[in-house]
């Protein structure tokens, strides 16, 4: 591991220009065992005030250094938004959730091993160098957004159920601002090594949620095996019945892009309509038109559609009426 100087913050003021952010380092310290990042300066923040959870008007601010253990449990999280606590208690060990926190949680880094294995060429950590990834082990990559300079994807379990809820993030700097979490990701393009909207000088300090959506939420995660496992694929979903009719339907995914990814072509398709297996496979079809596979991981294609209608069917009641 390469020599850096360590800081421990006591206000956001003092969060330098150019050092790197630390918090529960759950991924940073990984990265930096493998000389993947290698920061010269490590400014720790855990001593800020951002670890609340607290009433935003009608909705709920999320403080950046809350830990995902806390967040998972929390009444009211648990009442008002399960669709997170599920996508938490999903992702990770029990000992990493004691440790993450909900801005490192979005800021973690992709977990593709061609990123990781600094032999290997990655766009993402050096770039120009290329994609080692294509032609290569491409299992666990991206079928939705990708591009000819990256297809890795984006770990996080609890940034798809953040999209779905239509999260937005607070950012503090030069000139604070609030993004949402539809804007705050980069999809690869030619810039893979450019993954957030965030600019030197800013940091993360709250997740603000909209008031609760109510109605059905789930959190369907498929992967290799049911302990500490990234997601092939993960549905996140937020469904509210009118009668018998879906009103509105938020539908976001993991371990299939750069960034979750939501389709709101297909929510609009369902909205209004009565629940069944072809209106799901139609919204699965709208979802999938873009989806392109990189040899191993073709199988994602079919996985993503049958995991979207077993999540619509639970969802709407459909699996139990049928």
């Amino acid at each position: 591991m390469k020599e850096f100087t360590y800081h421990r913050a006591e206000s956001l003021g003092d969060v330098a220009v150019g050092a790197t952010i630390i918090a529960g380092g759950t991924n940073l310290l990984d990265l930096m065992k493998h000389e993947v990042m290698t920061p010269d300066s490590l400014v720790d923040i855990t001593r800020l005030d951002l670890a609340r959870i607290e009433p935003d008007g009608d909705g709920l601010r999320i403080g950046a250094l809350v830990k995902n253990s806390d967040l998972a449990v929390h009444p009211v999280i648990r009442r008002d938004y399960p669709v997170l606590s599920r996508a938490l208690l999903a992702g990770a060990s029990g000992q990493l959730r004691n440790m993450a926190t909900t801005g490192g949680n979005l800021l973690q880094r992709t977990r593709c091993p061609y990123f990781y294995d600094r032999r290997m060429a990655c766009n993402k950590r050096d770039p120009g160098a290329g994609c080692a990834a294509i032609g290569g082990v491409t299992r666990n990559h991206a079928i939705l957004g990708a591009s000819s300079h990256c297809i890795a994807t984006h770990p996080s379990d609890m940034a798809v159920a953040l999209r779905a809820l239509d999260a937005v993030v607070q950012i503090d700097g030069p000139n604070p601002r609030r993004v949402a979490l539809a804007d705050f990701y980069l999809l690869p393009g030619d810039t893979p090594h450019l993954e957030t909207v965030l600019q030197p000088g800013e940091i993360i300090t709250a997740i603000t949620l909209p008031p609760p959506a109510g109605g059905q939420q789930r959190y369907r995660k498929v992967r290799d095996r049911a302990s500490y496992a990234f997601a092939l694929v993960s549905v996140a979903a937020v469904v509210t019945m009118n009668g018998t009719q879906i009103a509105n339907a938020a539908l976001a995914f993991g371990g299939v892009a750069a960034r979750p990814w939501r389709n709101p072509e297909a929510e609009w398709l369902l909205a209004g309509k009565m629940p069944s297996d072809p209106l799901f496979a139609d919204a699965a079809e709208i979802i999938l038109r873009p989806a392109r596979g990189w040899g191993e991981n073709q199988f994602k294609i079919p996985l993503l559609r049958r995991t979207l209608i077993a999540t619509l069917r639970d969802a709407t009641g459909l699996e139990a009426g049928a």
